[in-house]
């Protein structure tokens, strides 16, 4: 995965997403003339995958002087344990001072992101994992979703900002909308084989009208040696897509000759889904994950300031001075 620059926006670089809290300290300590060189180290609460550091980057090259800073974080997508030191700015106060809640913020919400993605890639046991994230979340972190997912191990992601953090062509089927607003399956891959660009996978979602393993056999015997897939997609109402419905789906498939047709599975997969998926030898080609990857839960970090000017400090409870960590690499 290759990443791009990451979009600051000016509400993040005036500050309007900071804690007041550091507004005060910065008037406070400007008004007093305290500013010194710190060394700032943010600390992880619990074993994940690290995510969020490209855009970390970005954010402080921004906003550091270009002479006197120093930024050493983990490898974007590596493991990262309990309490291990994950970045370390070190800078003017002034300079980076009001951008904790920023740099803490993205760290969060994107390792939390990165390290479901991971849980699902695991449970997938060498199967490609999808991101299909994006409808869980507010449309402004959609793309770093996509981008932390992929960081977790997704081999693709579903939104067009995805792709280009990631450098991944966005990945995706077709939606229930256009089959209903087409009225049959057969006629709605039709028109995508028609009308999007080819090197585009032909992948048909076969779940809208009819039987999956019948509407999988109409579809393919229609597009024949064009289409790349069906996607099983079924709803709760109707059972959810199940091993057994998988192994269906490619019995019939093969008996019809499609052997080349790939079976996509969607719909509420968690790693526990996946895992049953596998333990039942399901010929499944694809996951694609959504709500479990989106819902994942935030990992919290610790900033402790532990040099000021050179000199060794820490609040009660923490050891004074640096904590050397050989996996950090400098990045800024």
């Amino acid at each position: 995965m290759t990443t791009r620059d990451f979009e600051i926006a000016r509400s993040v670089l005036v500050g309007d997403t900071a804690d007041i809290y550091l507004h005060r300290t910065l008037t406070i300590l400007r008004n007093e003339g305290i500013n010194p060189d710190v060394a700032v180290e943010f600390t992880s609460d619990r074993d994940g995958v690290i995510a969020g550091v490209a855009e970390v980057r970005s954010l402080l090259s921004r906003v550091l002087p270009e002479t006197g800073r120093e930024v050493w974080a983990l490898e974007e997508g590596s493991h990262m344990a309990r309490d291990e030191v994950c970045l370390r700015i070190r800078a003017p106060y002034a300079a980076f001072g009001l951008y904790e809640t920023a740099v803490t913020g993205a760290l969060s919400a994107s390792s939390g992101w990165a390290t479901g993605a991971q849980e699902c890639v695991e449970a997938a046991n060498g199967v490609p994992v999808m991101s299909f994230g994006a409808k869980y979340v507010h449309p402004s972190v959609a793309g770093i979703l996509d981008y932390s997912a992929c960081a977790g191990g997704c081999q693709a992601c579903s939104t067009v900002l995805g792709g280009r953090l990631t450098g991944l062509t966005p990945f995706g089927t077709m939606p229930h909308s256009m089959i209903l607003l087409i009225g049959d399956t057969a006629r709605a891959v039709t028109a995508f084989d028609r009308h999007i660009p080819p090197e585009v996978p032909r992948v048909a979602l076969v779940d809208t009208f009819r039987d999956e393993g019948e509407e999988s056999l109409a579809v393919a015997s229609h597009m024949r040696e064009r289409l790349r897939g069906v996607r099983l997609d079924t709803p709760r109402e109707r059972g959810g897509v199940t091993p057994e419905l998988v192994h269906e789906v490619r019995a019939r498939l093969d008996q019809g000759g499609f052997r080349h047709v790939d079976i996509y599975v969607s719909g509420g997969l968690d790693p526990e889904r996946i895992k049953a998926f596998n333990k039942a030898e399901a010929p499944v080609s694809v996951f694609a994950v959504g709500r479990y990857i989106a819902a994942s839960p935030p990992i919290g970090f610790t900033v402790d300031i532990k040099e000021i000017d050179g000199r060794p400090v820490a609040k009660r409870g923490r050891i004074p001075g640096i904590r050397e960590n050989l996996r950090l690499e400098r990045v800024l």
